[in-house]
């Protein structure tokens, strides 16, 4: 029996909530639907915790549906509080079209826009076109500010300060949703959890204004099992952008995956049928390290492409398996000669790396065995690091069993 979309998504891990759970399955069994999620440009790429979105987008779309994304290069210029316990920097319109530009980029290696298969909008196509007394006046009307005051978003925000411009915010993604409705007969919006308030409002302003149903579904906030946020790490966030996260750190980040979370991820983060993944679920202690690297192979492959994906794969043999150490896809850090003609001590080199997050961490991991030097256990925090510790221009520095860093003489 063939599986309704809704299935699909829900056996994999990906629905949250859903504005009308019936509704939703029965809309998407009986019609090929266009659906939209969107992506705020505060950054120029985007991260691990907006992938699990895309990667549903995905589902949908290789089940018929015809996904809208959107970028938002208009609400960019608000800000979502959503999720946040502090208001976002105010950003230039120049930054704001350069970070979409780039964003562009990274989503078209997931979804596939070929054949108007998928399309990609900006809301600052209409809603830098807004006129503030016709938009308070045709659709502020439908909004309540007491129910507004109760979304979870802003109630959380209120105790350290909301300003007015954010408040809007959720007025303008409701409209986002009307505007596609009308435009594009988009019916149904995907989100993350924390876009709960801002969906339910742009199915009620279509009910308002149209008289007529769409639907929403959020996806879960992805954590690890035990409890932090997904995608984040001693160097802060996991990048889709290779230049900021490269494929073999990429790779490293799914391969270093819980044991407890590495099938929920091969069912979010890959394609593989759930069969195989089945499969995977058997491998007991020491087996399931295959099933990691499944996840790290098949992960990577998605974002970075096959041969990216065996790059990152063999490096990671050549690394952890005490074999050479000249693999091509290890980080690699720039420093020019100057600054080790002197001499620089190890754990600065360590933290400049971005092996450690300050001196301090540095220090204590040089302290207690930690840290290696060309693949030699290192004691003193202090040594002082000099051109002839370099070898044809390089150096290896780790970090514990699975951090490394090359640094190149330049």
């Amino acid at each position: 029996m063939t599986k309704n979309s809704y299935d699909i998504l829900k056996e994999r891990g990906f629905i949250n909530q859903a504005t009308d759970e019936t509704g939703t399955k029965q809309l998407l069994s009986k019609q090929k639907v266009n659906f939209y999620i969107g992506f705020d440009p505060t950054a120029s790429s985007l991260h691990i915790g907006n992938l699990i979105a895309l990667m549903a987008a995905k589902h949908l779309q290789s089940q018929g549906h015809k996904p809208i994304i959107l970028v938002g290069g208009g609400t960019g210029l608000v800000g979502d509080p959503s999720g946040k316990d502090k208001a976002r920097p105010i950003m230039t319109r120049q930054k704001i079209r350069e970070n979409v530009l780039a964003i562009k980029k990274q989503i078209s290696r997931i979804i596939d826009f070929k054949n108007n298969r998928a399309i990609l909008v900006d809301n600052a196509a209409w809603l830098a076109k807004l006129n503030y007394i016709e938009f308070l006046r045709d659709f502020g009307t439908h909004f309540s500010v007491n129910r507004l005051l109760n979304s979870e978003a802003v109630k959380i925000r209120l105790e350290k300060g909301l300003s007015f411009l954010e408040f809007n915010y959720q007025l303008l993604q409701a409209y986002d949703f009307w505007h596609l409705f009308k435009i594009k007969n988009c019916i149904l919006q995907l989100g993350g959890s924390d876009q709960w308030g801002n969906i339910v409002a742009g199915v009620e302003l279509i009910r308002r204004i149209e008289e007529k149903e769409a639907y929403g579904i959020t996806i879960p906030l992805i954590t690890t099992s035990d409890g932090k946020k997904m995608g984040k790490t001693e160097k802060g966030a996991v990048w889709l952008d290779a230049k900021l996260t490269s494929p073999y750190e990429y790779y490293q980040f799914w391969i270093n995956t819980d044991d407890a979370d590495t099938i929920r991820f091969l069912l979010l983060f890959t394609f593989l049928p759930i069969e195989e993944i089945e499969k995977l679920k058997r491998l007991k202690d020491a087996e399931i390290k295959k099933a990691k690297e499944i996840l790290a192979f098949e992960a990577t492959k998605i974002l970075h492409g096959e041969k990216e994906a065996q790059k990152a794969a063999e490096t990671s043999i050549t690394l952890f398996g005490n074999e050479n150490k000249k693999a091509s896809s290890i980080p690699t850090s720039m420093m020019n000669k100057k600054e080790v003609t002197k001499g620089i001590t190890v754990f600065k080199l360590f933290t400049l790396a971005g092996l450690t997050k300050s001196s301090g961490e540095a220090q204590r991991l040089i302290k207690q065995g930690g840290g290696y030097l060309n693949e030699k256990r290192l004691d003193n925090p202090n040594l002082l690091i000099t051109e002839k510790d370099f070898n044809n221009g390089e150096l290896m520095l780790r970090a514990g069993k699975k951090k490394y860093q090359k640094i190149t003489l330049r």
